[in-house]
């Protein structure tokens, strides 16, 4: 049983993030909803992005330009392995600084804050350097679950709270201590840790068929990727079952897959916020890589198949998922046929695949890393009497 952290006194929490890709926020805002749960209102918290509300031009219109910069995923990828390395990793935050110091010291001095919280890799370095010597304890919380980036391991954070075992040892190989790393989980909100709920009766207040496989189709927020392909890859298999496809903010694609005929049932949504629903309803996900989704799903109990993948980032997202057996890389039509007809004509296989995703979910991490910024709240705050004490005794 875990101890529960001593209040601290009205202490207050900055979390810097920003909307390149949407995990970023969403993790955010889980920690937020955890701090809120564990410990009502002793916290207050608040969030900046730090591209659109700080970085000089042309730099805040990153958010803006992601989608767009992502949808050339070779490009991207060449990137992100270009600049993936501590040196180099260095060597782009100082060649940034003359560019963005007074912005970061300007957002700095606007927001005092008792505990700084990073879910942003590019936050790290300029505000550790434009916070100096005496600051609050700052601690980043990995958003990545296994390919993660030289940015986001800095020196001189308190604490880097990482997803997974694997950015565990890649954080000691960026020059971080062991004291300085954590394995804890990737943050979701609570709404995807209820635990594993009827799936008949969800799919009876959804609407959906009761007694046949029921396929989840997404593609994030942005419904990336080839799916109205792999809706029809799915839509061709000769057995029984359902599909659900969930477009996201991508109309075009929704309104395309609405105007064809389909051999199967088929249900069609564009942004949902019943996504937890949804999950618990279905008995299949078929998704990109995303590291959100994926550990969505593995709260969920849901076993998944991968069907594309964010060069960079994503990479490791593949190889964990597989070699956890909690789903398949099916990149092409055929290895999509073959694991969705694998699965629905072996039970036991498939169930396998259900229990690995139940050994390897982190359902609690939210509430956990709550639990840790709180502590930090109140080392830091024990600290700053303890030095108080001897200043007054001098």
């Amino acid at each position: 049983m875990k101890t529960q952290p001593t209040q601290p006194d009205r202490a207050h929490i900055l979390f810097l993030f920003s909307d390149t890709g949407g995990g970023h926020r969403s993790a955010a805002e889980a920690l937020i909803e955890a701090l809120t749960i564990e410990f009502g209102d002793s916290i207050t918290t608040e969030m900046v992005d730090i591209f659109k509300e700080y970085a000089p031009k042309p730099l805040d219109r990153l958010p803006e330009l992601y989608p767009i910069m992502v949808r050339i995923p070779q490009a991207w990828g060449f990137g992100y392995y270009l600049s993936n390395g501590h040196r180099r990793a260095r060597l782009i935050t100082a060649s940034a600084w003359p560019m963005v110091r007074r912005n970061i010291r300007r957002l700095v001095r606007t927001h005092p804050s008792d505990l700084i919280v990073s879910v942003h890799p590019l936050a790290n370095a300029p505000v550790l350097r434009a916070l100096g010597q005496h600051r609050p304890p700052f601690i980043t919380v990995v958003t990545d679950l296994v390919t993660t980036h030289a940015l986001w391991y800095h020196r001189r954070v308190d604490l880097c709270i990482v997803p997974t075992e694997e950015a565990r040892q890649r954080a000691y190989l960026c020059g971080l201590r062991q004291d300085q790393v954590q394995v804890i989980g990737l943050p979701v909100a609570q709404r995807f840790c209820q635990g594993k709920q009827d799936k008949q009766q969800t799919r009876a207040a959804l609407g959906w068929e009761l007694d046949i496989p029921t396929i989840l189709l997404v593609g994030g927020g942005e419904g990336m990727g080839p799916m109205e392909n792999v809706a029809h890859t799915i839509d061709a298999l000769p057995v029984p079952l359902s599909l659900v496809v969930v477009c996201g903010r991508n109309h075009k694609l929704k309104e395309t897959l609405e105007s064809q005929i389909w051999n199967h049932n088929v249900k069609i949504y564009g942004f949902v916020n019943q996504m937890p629903e949804f999950m618990q309803a279905a008995d299949i996900l078929v998704t990109k890589a995303g590291p959100g989704t994926i550990t969505e799903a593995l709260n969920a109990s849901l076993p998944m198949l991968l069907y594309s993948r964010l060069p960079g980032q994503e990479d490791g997202n593949v190889s964990f998922v597989v070699s956890q057996g909690a789903g398949f890389w099916t990149p092409t039509a055929d290895s999509l046929t073959q694991a969705l007809l694998t699965w629905l004509a072996k039970p036991l296989e498939y169930q396998k695949a259900v229990e690995n995703c139940k050994r390897i979910a982190r359902p609690n991490a939210a509430r956990d890393i709550a639990r840790v910024l709180i502590d930090w709240l109140n080392k830091s705050k024990s600290d700053q009497t303890k030095v108080s004490s001897e200043i007054s005794q001098e």
